[in-house]
Order: C-alpha cells, then structure tokens, then sequence
C-alpha cells in the first residue's frame, strides 16, 4: 500500500489538476458568451485577482438566467403578446400613410421602429413635472380621480413624508372598489415589503408583489442581481407616469448619505402611451404572478383627437428594456442619438459609467462640432461609481464635452435631449447596469414642444453646476488617478 505521504501527494495532485480544469472551463465560459470585449476582460481578471471568490462571484452575477420559471412564462404568454402587438397597430395605424411620417431624427426614429415591437405612438399629451410638491400632488390627485385600477411598479418603495400621504390615497380608492396592485423590487423595497405598512396596505385588500425574489436557493437557478428598476403608475389605462422617482420622499430618502436631497423629473402621459405602459405593467406582474393575461385580449378604444395641438399631438415609442426582452436595443437607441445629433447633445444622469463605444460616440458628437453638454451630481451615493467616472472625464473633457457637477443635491434625473427635438427620458442611468442588466422603462419622444420643455429643466440644472476644468482635473492627486484606473477595470461589472 502508498505510504500515507505519498496518498497525500496524489490527492493534491489530483485537487490541483481539477482546479486548474475548473478554472479553465469558466475561462472557455466566459470567452464563448462573447460578452463586450471590457466585460469578459472584467471577468477573466477577477479570476485571476480571486480564482474561488471569483468563480463564485461568476456564478452569482455573470450569467443572465432569469430561471425557468420566468421563461417557461414568458414563451405561454408569448401568443398574447403577439395578438397585442398586431391589434395595437391596427387601431393606431387604420391608414398605412401614416406610417411613411417620420420625425428629423430617422436613426433614432427606424432603429426603435424596427427594433422593438411596441409601435411609435401618435397623439399624446405630455405634462413635465419636476418639483416634490408638484409630482405627489398631481399623482396624488390622479389616484384619487381612478375609476377602475391603480397599477404602480417601482425599484424602492420606503413609507414617510409624502409616500404615506400617497398609500392614504391608494387605500381610500381600493375601499371604493378600484383594483389597486403594487409590483416592487424585492431588493430596492425590501424593508418595505416586510413592513407594517405593507402588511396594512394587504389586509385592505391591495395586492403587493415582489418583484425578482431573491434567496439562499434562488442563487443556484437565477442571477441575483437582476433587478426591476422601473417606476411607473398606470391609472384606468388611461394615464401614467414615469420617471426617475422612487416612491420616497426626497426629504427623508439616504439623508445619511450625505449627498444632498436626490432630484428627479416624471412625466405625465394621457394617451395611447399610457396604455402601452400599462401593457409593460401587465407582463411584469403576470411574470411574477403567472396570472393570466385576459386584459390584452381586450380591443383597445382608441379616439383620436378631433384637433390635435403641440400640447397634445406627441409621438412617442415606449421602450421597455431588460433581460428578458433585447437587450442591445437601448444601448443601439443610446449610439444612434449621440451620431445622429447636430447642433446640440445635453445629458443628465445620476450614474455614468458607459462603455466604450459610447465614449466614442459622445467624442465624436463633440468632435464635429454638435455642443455636447453632461450633467452629472458632484457627490454620488456609490464610491465606485464615483472614481470609475471620473476615469472617463479626460476624454470627454479633451474632446470639448461640457462636464458639469451638479452642486445642489443628487441628480437623478436620467434624460438625453438631441437638438432639442428628440427626448429620451425616463428610467435608464448611462451604466451599464442600467443599459445591459435591469428591467428598465424609456420613452422616447418626438416633439418640439416637449423639447423645449425638457431643455428648460436641462439648462436649470446647468444654472445649479459647477464645470468641470480640464486643466484643474489634470492636477488631480496621483492617488486619485490610480483609484480611477483601478475602479475603471471593474466598470463592466458595476
């Protein structure tokens, strides 16, 4: 028999050879997902850096399953979907010349058309809210006024201030017998959905879901960190709201973060695009639920305005975006604006971390002389982001780009204006996590009007900035720039 060393000798060998073999298979994992070349770079080298804590890691968040049960869900409800899809164009496009008007920004405008399957939407009346007091008083108001359902789908739900003012509303509808659900990310508004208030808003018969549960046994089947980063109200499938506000009260929301009161914007939609954002509220909750879809079976009353005017003649593509639908689509809109721009690009967003090509696509814009102006907060919640950021400025700022940090409070605004004719608005960050990861709402509007309006709130928050100076930001301590460097590797992940 082997000598007791030399057993031992063996079984590290053999620990060893299959080491290196299960580092090596989620190498050849990595490489054949083909991945962006910054994210599967991202990868290898936290496997290098953490070969166990890094294949754990990859096996948590490096794969986009969103488990069996979701797509099992999604391919029933495919059929419904589809018959959607095709009555909706019916309804809004009863005379094919309609579809040969186009808005100045074709790129833009194709790419969505062609791209996503939710058609641009004519004839809608869009209302910019961008005050605390004047979004919960006019969104109070609308839940109020409901007829038949209140539908709210939001990342972070945290009661006080003015949310419970705003759940007050919603019970006094739900006891008059409107149908009030509430679909929210099992992360974002984890303390609430097990708090007292949840349980009271339950108990009155309001239906709480949580949206892309997370657990001990989950991790093995799905990825964790896939999150519903939506914020919607749909009333009486007539009216909705989007945006970039949470349901917390800026007053009382991270106060300890010391960032200053977080900023946000909402638009107000009456029209057919309030309904197809009540159809991206559907399949959520019948993704989470299993429910069936019957409300899409339903013919969709369409009543065009007998004398449309600017303030209520907007087309918009409502853009729903995340794992489980195309993912490049965003991110192809996000270039497509940036190329096609010509006189002006202004961009607010809380989180900048973007890839390459968008990188690109800002300096280019700048480069051939479109006025490309960047809105960013000065202090962020998020370290990370903050230094991986920051990486980016020398580029931007030596290709002419206008960087401004916004000095009076977290903005969290998330809006790219082109030429002051074509918005993109509403619930994506310029990172990747936004553009690649999470369930995400977009809308993309064509409209001078609204431009303008939209252009107003943009030069308000440059009013409120400070400008970024290329030659002071080069002096920049060495410390600074390594934390940069180092944060930039992982941005892919971030």
């Amino acid at each position: 028999m082997p000598s007791e060393p030399t057993s031992l000798a063996l079984l590290s060998t053999f620990a060893g050879i299959g080491y290196i073999a299960m580092i090596a298979a989620f190498i050849l994992v990595i490489v054949m997902k083909r991945r962006p070349v910054g994210v599967s770079l991202s990868w290898l080298l936290l496997l290098f850096v953490l070969p166990v804590g890094g294949i754990v890691l990859f096996l948590m968040f490096g794969t986009h399953r969103l488990g069996n049960k979701r797509v099992k869900r999604a391919e029933a409800f495919a059929p419904t979907y589809n018959e959607w899809f095709n009555h909706l164009k019916q309804v809004l496009f009863p005379d094919p010349e309609k579809l040969l008007e186009r808005p100045r920004h074709n790129r833009v405008y194709n790419l969505t058309e062609h791209t996503t399957r939710i058609p641009a939407l004519p004839e809608n009346s869009l209302s910019l809210f961008h005050e605390t007091d004047s979004i919960f008083q006019a969104l109070i108001h609308d839940i109020e006024q409901a007829q038949e359902t209140v539908h709210l789908e939001f990342y972070i739900c945290e009661a006080g201030g003015r949310i419970d003012e705003l759940l007050s509303a919603l019970e006094r509808v739900n006891d008059r017998g409107v149908s009030c659900k509430m679909l929210l990310d099992a992360v974002g508004s984890s303390q609430f959905l097990k708090s007292s208030d949840a349980m009271r808003l339950k108990a009155s018969g309001i239906k709480i879901r949580s949206s892309l549960h997370v657990g001990p046994l989950r991790m093995l089947l799905e990825r964790i960190d896939l999150r519903n980063h939506r914020k919607m109200v749909i009333i009486d499938d007539d009216i909705a709201w989007t945006g970039s506000s949470n349901l917390a009260d800026p007053a009382l929301f991270k106060q300890s973060a010391g960032v200053g009161q977080w900023i946000d914007a909402m638009v107000r939609i009456q029209g057919p695009a309030a309904h197809a954002t009540g159809a991206v509220f559907l399949s959520d909750w019948a993704m989470e639920t299993g429910e069936d879809l019957q409300v899409y079976r339903q013919p969709y009353q369409y009543q065009p305005q007998c004398s449309p005017t600017p303030e209520n003649n907007a087309p918009v593509h409502v853009v729903p975006s995340g794992p489980g639908v195309d993912r490049k689509l965003i991110h192809q809109v996000l270039l497509a604006a940036a190329y096609e721009s010509q006189q002006e690009l202004i961009i607010s967003t809380p989180y900048f971390v973007p890839d390459e090509a968008l990188v690109t696509a800002l300096c280019s814009a700048a480069n051939r002389g479109v006025r490309v102006t960047l809105v960013v907060p000065e202090k962020n919640d998020s370290r990370m982001v903050h230094f991986a950021s920051r990486s980016y400025y020398s580029d931007l700022l030596n290709a002419g780009i206008n960087l401004m940090h916004f000095t009076a409070g977290l903005l969290h605004t998330k809006c790219v204006l082109v030429d002051r004719e074509t918005v993109l608005f509403g619930t994506v960050n310029l990172d990747m996590r936004s553009v690649w990861l999470n369930f995400e709402l977009t809308l993309i509007v064509y409209d001078q009007s609204f431009g303008q309006h939209i252009a107003t709130l943009m030069e308000d928050y440059i009013s409120r900035s400070e400008p970024v100076n290329k030659n002071e930001f080069a002096r920049r301590p060495f410390t600074s720039k390594l934390s940069e460097n180092i944060a930039q590797l992982f941005s892919p992940l971030l």
